[in-house]
C-alpha cells in the first residue's frame, strides 16, 4: 500500500526545495485517517461551548448575567488562537524531523489539551477558568495550525472533494460526541439545591468534572491515531538562512493580501460559521428561556439538536463535495446560504421545539454543504508552496467565528434581559420577570440572516479557479 509521504515526491519551487503536488490516489482508509483529529478538536469545543460554559456560568451568575460571562470566556481567549495558529503552521512548513514537519507540533499539542482539560474540570473561579482556557487554545492551535497543512500537502486534485466532505463528517461527528459528553454533566445538575452563587458554582464544577476529562479523552484518543497513521513527508522549504523568528512572523507578511480571493473567501468563511456558532453557542439560554424549558430538560433536549443537525450533516458533506466537482464550489456554497436562511429564519420565529427541530433539519443540510465544500475551495485557490500558513490563516477565520458570533450572541441576550427588568429587580434572581426574557435569544438567532448575507456577498468577490503553483 502506497504511503502518503511515497505519494508526494520532492520538486524545487520559488522557495527552494519543496514538496511537490501528490498525483496518486490515496487509500480510502488513510484519507480517513488524515481526517479524524477534527472529531477529537471538534469534540473539545464543542462540549465547551455548546454546554459547558453556559450551564456552570448559569448556576454561578445567573440568567442574566450569565451569557455576558460565557461572551467574555470565549473571545479573550481567541487572541491566542489567532496569534498562534497562523505563526505554528509556517513554522511547522519548514520543519524538518525524523517524524515529518508536522506530528511533532499535533502531538505536542494534544498532550497539553489533556493537562489543560483537567485544569477547566478542576476550577471553580472565573479568572482561573479564563486562565485554563486560554492555555487550552495555545495548546489546541499550537497542533490544529500544523495538522491543517495535511489535506494540501498530501491529497491530490481529484480527491480533494472527497478529502473535505470527510473532514466535515468528523467535524460534525465531534461536534455530536463532544455536546453528548458535555450533557452529563447537565444531568448531573438535577436536583442542585442551591440558588445562583459560589456553592450552586462548586455543585456545577463536581457535575461536570467527569465530562470535562471525557472531552480530554476523546481528543488523545484521536490525536494518537493520527499521529501513528499518517507519514507526512520530511521534506519541506529551504528557510535560505532565516531565523525561526523571522519564519514565525513572515505569517503576518502582507503580501498574503495580493490573494484577493482567498482573503474574500477568509470573510466568506469567518460570517458563515458565526451562524452556527452563535445557534449552539446560546442554545440553552433559547431553550430556557425562549420555549421556557426547565433546565433538568435542557439536556435532552440538546442532545436531541445536536443529533438532528449531525445526521443531516453527515447526509449531505459527502454527496455536496462530490457534487461541487461537477456543479462548481460557489455554486454549492450560495444553495447552503440560501438553505441556511430558511433554517434559521424558523428557528428564530418556531412556537415550539417540534418546529424548531423541522427547522433545524435545514440548518443541518446547509452546514454539511458548506463544511464539504469551503474547505475544498479553500484547498483549490492558495499558493501550494506554504500550505501551512495559508491554512493556518484561514482557520483563523473559523476560530475567531465561535467567539464572535456566540460573543454578539450573548451580548444581545444579556442586554436585552437587563434592559426588560422592573426598576429594582434583582438580576440573578428575578430574570423571569423581564419583558425581553423570552424574546432575546429569537433577536439573537434572527441576527444570524446578516450573517448570512455578508457571507454571500463576500463570496462574490472570489475567482474559484483552481492555483496549482
Amino acid at each position: 500500500m502506497q504511503s502518503a509521504e511515497q505519494a508526494v515526491p520532492t520538486a524545487i519551487g520559488v522557495d527552494g526545495p519543496r514538496l511537490a503536488r501528490p498525483t496518486a490516489d490515496l487509500p480510502l482508509a488513510q484519507l480517513v485517517n488524515l481526517s479524524v483529529y477534527w472529531l477529537g478538536i471538534n469534540a473539545i469545543w464543542a462540549g465547551l461551548g455548546n454546554v459547558v460554559y453556559q450551564a456552570r456560568f448559569k448556576e454561578m451568575f445567573g440568567a442574566a448575567y450569565a451569557p455576558g460571562y460565557v461572551a467574555i470566556l470565549d473571545f479573550i481567549p481567541v487572541i491566542v488562537a489567532i496569534l498562534v495558529m497562523p505563526t505554528v503552521a509556517i513554522i511547522s512548513d519548514y520543519t524538518v524531523t525524523r517524524w515529518g514537519r508536522r506530528k511533532p507540533y499535533i502531538l505536542i499539542g494534544g498532550l497539553l489539551d489533556t493537562v489543560f482539560l483537567f485544569g477547566i474540570a478542576s476550577s471553580n473561579d472565573v479568572l482561573a477558568i479564563i486562565a485554563f482556557v486560554m492555555l487550552l487554545q495555545f495548546s489546541s492551535n499550537f497542533a490544529q495550525g500544523p495538522f491543517q497543512g495535511y489535506v494540501p500537502d498530501l491529497v491530490p486534485r481529484q480527491q480533494v472533494g472527497l478529502a473535505s466532505g470527510l473532514m466535515g463528517v468528523m467535524i460534525i461527528i465531534g461536534n455530536v460526541v463532544g455536546t453528548g459528553i458535555a450533557t452529563l454533566g447537565v444531568l448531573g445538575l438535577k436536583g442542585n439545591p442551591y440558588a445562583p452563587g459560589p456553592e450552586a458554582g462548586a455543585y456545577a464544577q463536581q457535575a461536570f468534572f467527569l465530562p470535562t476529562l471525557g472531552l480530554g479523552l476523546i481528543e488523545f484518543v484521536t490525536m494518537l491515531l493520527l499521529v501513528a497513521t499518517v507519514a507526512d513527508g520530511r521534506e519541506g522549504p529551504d528557510r535560505n538562512g532565516r531565523s525561526w523568528v523571522s519564519i514565525g512572523l513572515s505569517a503576518w507578511g502582507t503580501d498574503i493580501l495580493r490573494e484577493r480571493s482567498y482573503v474574500w473567501l477568509l470573510v466568506s468563511r469567518l460570517f458563515f460559521l458565526m451562524v452556527p456558532a452563535l445557534l449552539t453557542g446560546v442554545g440553552f439560554f433559547y431553550l430556557n428561556q425562549a420555549m421556557r424549558m426547565p433546565v433538568d430538560d435542557v439536556a435532552g433536549a440538546l442532545l436531541v439538536i445536536s443529533l438532528i443537525i449531525g445526521t443531516t450533516t453527515g447526509l449531505v458533506t459527502l454527496p455536496a463535495a462530490k457534487l461541487s466537482d461537477r456543479t462548481g464550489r460557489k455554486r454549492m456554497i450560495y444553495t447552503s446560504i440560501g438553505v441556511g436562511s430558511v433554517g434559521m429564519a424558523g428557528v428564530a420565529v418556531a412556537p415550539s421545539f417540534a418546529i424548531t427541530v423541522l427547522a433545524l433539519i435545514a440548518v443541518g443540510f446547509s452546514m454539511g454543504s458548506f463544511l464539504a465544500v469551503d474547505w475544498a475551495l479553500m484547498t483549490d485557490i492558495i499558493p501550494k508552496a506554504t500550505t501551512g500558513r495559508y491554512m493556518g490563516i484561514s482557520n483563523v477565520a473559523t476560530g475567531i467565528s465561535g467567539p464572535i458570533g456566540l460573543g454578539i450572541g450573548g451580548a444581545v441576550i444579556s442586554v436585552l434581559v437587563l434592559a426588560g427588568l422592573p426598576a429594582g429587580a434583582d438580576p440573578t434572581t428575578d430574570a423571569a420577570l423581564s419583558s425581553f426574557y423570552e424574546l432575546a435569544p429569537r433577536i439573537a438567532m434572527a441576527l444570524t440572516l446578516v450573517f448570512f448575507a455578508i457571507s454571500a456577498l463576500a463570496l462574490t468577490r472570489v475567482d474559484e479557479r483552481r492555483r496549482d503553483d
